[in-house]
């Protein structure tokens, strides 16, 4: 965790189905200005958490922190009001209705009139009046988070937000998460999209066997035996024994240069920074003009 103080924290939830306990003692956070990412195999929990700290399903326990104040019995209409934003893997579009509908109902909401530049954002201009039926996986999303920018949240929780879409759809996504976090939102990812999610993100959490475990930033996340044997496998990234080479002047053993032990960089090409791909440089610069300049 960074040295800030979270603005969310779902705190010690545990949650069983049946006689399966999911949850044992599960904590998960958000910081103003930092996008978390929560790792986990399916079925492990992740999206529980999530819905559980949000009132969405019920607990055996656990309780949120957000802004400072103590919630129990935390409920998600209750938190929106405080700039909280929940974005759920599926169903954020009304069937039948299109985006120039939802907009306008957000902006009833806001007493404002709808901003273009949050939909030329990300390229959403063009799914003005499509229905969720007649959009793809990658433009479902795009046309949500034009609505998340123009909300303009103190605090997201995304739900598995590049699953299932085009990797251009993707990058513009991850541009669009970035720079909310750099205008100061309190950001929380799940996925496993491990190459795309650690590209852009600042901390790690794994959740496994009922709890969570805090991995720092990415690159110690991938420093992380267990984390590396169990979740990300030895194939996926080839993990394998590092290679031992001799100098043939002393009877030392030297690793090869190419150590695969080595923690790798954040999965980026020379010159890209840590909130994205150099080829996004101007899709994030385009976010950051938008949420700066709202009006």
């Amino acid at each position: 965790m960074t040295g800030m103080d979270p603005l969310f924290v779902a705190d010690s939830y545990g949650k069983t189905f049946g006689s399966r306990e999911v949850l044992k003692a599960a904590t998960v956070w958000a910081v103003p200005g930092t996008i978390t990412v929560l790792f986990g195999r399916n079925g492990s929990g992740k999206s529980t958490l999530i819905k559980a700290a949000l009132g969405l399903i019920r607990s055996e326990f656990g309780l949120v922190r957000y802004d400072g104040v103590t919630h129990l019995r935390p409920k998600l209409h209750r938190l929106a009001r405080e700039g909280l934003m929940y974005l759920p893997d599926h169903g954020l579009l009304s069937r039948g209705r299109t985006l120039r509908w939802h907009h306008r109902q957000l902006g009833l909401q806001q007493r404002r009139a709808m901003d273009p530049r949050m939909l030329e954002a990300v390229l959403a201009t063009p799914l003005l009046d499509h229905r969720r039926g007649q959009m793809s996986g990658g433009e479902k999303r795009r046309a949500e988070l034009s609505l998340v920018l123009s909300r303009r949240p103190r605090c997201l929780l995304a739900d598995e937000p590049l699953a299932g879409i085009a990797p251009a759809d993707r990058e513009v996504i991850s541009g669009a998460l970035r720079a909310l976090a750099d205008d100061g939102c309190a950001v929380l990812v799940t996925g496993h999209d491990v190459e795309s999610l650690m590209s852009f993100s600042d901390d790690v959490i794994w959740v496994v066997s009922g709890t969570t475990h805090w991995l720092g930033t990415p690159a110690s996340a991938r420093d992380h035996f267990q984390f590396r044997q169990e979740y990300l496998g030895k194939g996926e990234r080839q993990w394998q024994r590092p290679t031992v080479e001799r100098d043939p002047r002393d009877a030392t053993p030297r690793f090869a240069e190419t150590d695969p032990f080595a923690v790798p960089p954040l999965l980026r090409p020379p010159g890209r920074s840590p909130g994205g791909s150099s080829g996004g440089h101007h899709l994030r610069q385009r976010f950051r003009d938008v949420l700066r300049n709202p009006w």
